[in-house]
């Protein structure tokens, strides 16, 4: 039996998959803003640093510079995003995998949006570099978004399921 048909409550399952994914997020923000100063970094290995920004943009701060009106707009991506998926989610039909790809994108999105809502900009405290170049710093949220993103590419390249054949 999977973690998302848990004693054949997959929404209960799922719900609780979403609660715990969205506390990770969550505390790990906080605990790091409490913990390192805004701006700084702390090397931890000669290619990731432990580091405080705030984005006010999207991913790689694409229109972190855009004068504001990002902010609201993100707030309604996101919540674009999360309710549709949430509903299916939600649906018993729903394939137990589709249904974890879709808890780390509604635990991410949540927990960006939570931080937009909040202070207008998301907290980031990863950063991976080689050689003097740094990925854009992210967090827990955008690693369950990224994960989920790569499940569902990995379930379309799946053969898809016979279809059943009634007798004539």
């Amino acid at each position: 039996m999977s973690v998302f048909s848990w004693r054949g409550r997959p929404r209960l399952a799922w719900l609780l998959a979403v609660g715990l994914l969205l506390a990770m997020d969550q505390l790990s923000k906080a605990w790091f803003a409490a913990t390192i100063p805004l701006g700084t970094a702390i090397e931890v290995t000669s290619w990731f640093n432990l580091v405080h920004v705030l984005n006010t943009g999207a991913a790689f701060s694409l229109l972190a510079d855009s004068g504001g009106w990002q902010r609201v707009f993100f707030i309604v991506v996101g919540v674009l995003v999360i309710v549709p998926i949430t509903f299916v989610c939600l649906a018993r039909q729903v394939d137990p995998l589709e249904r974890l790809a879709g808890a780390l994108i509604v635990a991410g999105g949540s927990g960006n949006l939570i931080d937009r809502i909040d202070s207008g900009a998301v907290t980031d405290f990863l950063d991976l570099h080689w050689r003097g170049l740094h990925w854009p710093a992210f967090n827990l949220a955008d690693v369950f978004i990224v994960l989920a993103a790569g499940a569902w590419i990995l379930m379309s390249l799946r053969p898809a399921k016979a279809a059943s054949r009634s007798a004539p």
